[in-house]
Order: C-alpha cells, then structure tokens, then sequence
C-alpha cells in the first residue's frame, strides 16, 4: 500500500542538524564506530547544533549492553570525540522496558526477556544469567545479582527515557503510533510496542515518523516512516539517520 504524503514536506529549524541512531542492542563496536562516522558528518556544520536521537534497544543480544550505557552516558557528558556539545535523546525501547521490569522484580516476564537477549544483558554486568529461564530461584538469584552490580548511573539512565521526540516535522519513536491517534495522545505501551497497524498504515501521522524496532535489511523509507533499524545484532548495519533542513541522508556502520 503506498502511504499518502503528509501536508507539508518534514524539516526542522534552521541550525539544527539532527542525527537518529537505529537500535545498537549491546553492538558497542558499531556503536563507537558510528558516532566517529556522525562526528566527521558533522563537523561539515561546524555552527550547528547537533542533537542525537536514540530511538531505543540499546540492550539485549549483543555482547555489551552495559558498554553501550557507558558510551550514551560519555556523550552526554563529553560530547562527539572531538568535543562538540550535542544535545542528547534518548527514547525507551522494549528491550529497556523488559530490563526495567525484571530490575522491579517482573519474574514472571523473565523467560521471555531471557529468549530475546537478556541473558546477554546480564552477563555484560558480570552476572551469572539464571541457568534455567523458568526457574524461580535462579531468576531471583540473577535479578538480585543485577540489582546490585547496575551502577546507579545506569538505573537512572534506564529511568529517564522518554517515549517519543518531536522536531519539526518528524516524530522519533521506537516501534510506532496507532494510526487516527493524535501524537500527543498515544499509548507509551504502544510506542515501545506496535507493529502490524503501524508498518502498514498509509495515513499521515501528523508528523513524518522516523524508528526503529522491526529489523529491516535496508532502511525503509514511506511518505510517513521511515525505518531505521537495519539489524545491526543480526549481522546487518546500525544506522544513523541525519537530518537538516528539509535534508536527509544515512550513515551506516557493519561487520
């Protein structure tokens, strides 16, 4: 189904460059290779503002989740490697929406989070995943283990994301809206969430929506999406979408 192009071409503020980055899920290599790729780009605009926008999984599946948390939490603090400032977004996936319930004691999502990455999230904290995905015991002996060894740093990082983002004329997301529903009015489960009424909607959503969470093995690009999450953990690339003016173009990093 082709999508209806929205009302009014996508653009954002003039002095802003904006750059989305696609889901890393423990990929540290990609990740600090990316943001040197995204750094060279934008030095292209040394008198731009540089926003970063994350749209989530962050953990699970690859080899270092807690490396990732460590390098958004140095470029908030540090800036891009050659120290430029940028302002930093960062959106909540349901991979962290998995991480934060089990760090509540959710045990019972726990066999679930394990087959979809968990157990590496866990390790990547120098914890023993639990041996048996469904046995109580082990999963509150891993849960415990991880309460105490996750920095403070990373539970406040894990606490403070945000569902969504707006500029201009994109909205940035990790996984969609439900189509008919004002930006401002959607549900966070569904952000974290939605697939099928998403990905196949042809409507405007009022602004062009830019995420990531399904997997895709090139980006996506419809008249009202545009999908950013080229499976990075999966073999594929992590993507950075960068956006300026009524601009765009993508920068990629890979095995």
């Amino acid at each position: 189904m082709t999508a209806m192009p929205p009302t009014q071409p996508a653009t954002l503020p003039d002095g802003l460059r904006l750059y989305a980055i696609g889901d890393v899920h423990g990929c540290r290599g990609h990740l600090r290779k990316l943001i040197d790729k995204i750094a060279a780009d934008a030095a292209e605009d040394p008198s731009a503002t540089i926003r970063l926008v994350f749209v989530g999984d962050y953990v699970d599946r690859g080899p270092d989740s807690a490396g990732v948390i460590d390098d958004i939490l140095a470029l908030r603090r540090d800036g891009l490697p050659d120290g430029r400032p940028v302002e930093l977004v960062t959106l909540m996936g349901n991979h962290e929406d998995y991480f934060i319930r089990f760090l509540d004691g959710a045990l019972d999502i726990a066999p679930q989070w394990m087959m979809n990455g968990g157990a590496e999230t866990i390790e990547s904290y120098d914890v023993e995943p639990p041996r048996l995905h469904d046995d109580p015991a082990e999963l509150a002996r891993a849960a415990r283990g991880l309460v105490a060894a996750l920095p403070p740093a990373h539970r406040a990082f894990l606490e403070g994301l945000d569902y969504g983002h707006r500029a201009g004329g994109y909205f940035f997301v990790h996984a969609g809206v439900r189509p008919g529903v004002p930006l401002d009015e959607q549900d966070p489960s569904e952000m974290m969430w939605i697939r099928a009424p998403f990905l196949e909607s042809a409507s405007d959503f009022g602004a062009l929506v830019v995420h990531g969470h399904t997997p895709v093995p090139e980006v996506v690009e419809r008249a009202n999406r545009i999908d950013i999450d080229t499976g990075a953990v999966y073999g594929g690339h992590l993507t950075a979408a960068c956006f300026w003016g009524t601009e765009r173009r993508f920068l990629q990093v890979g095995f």
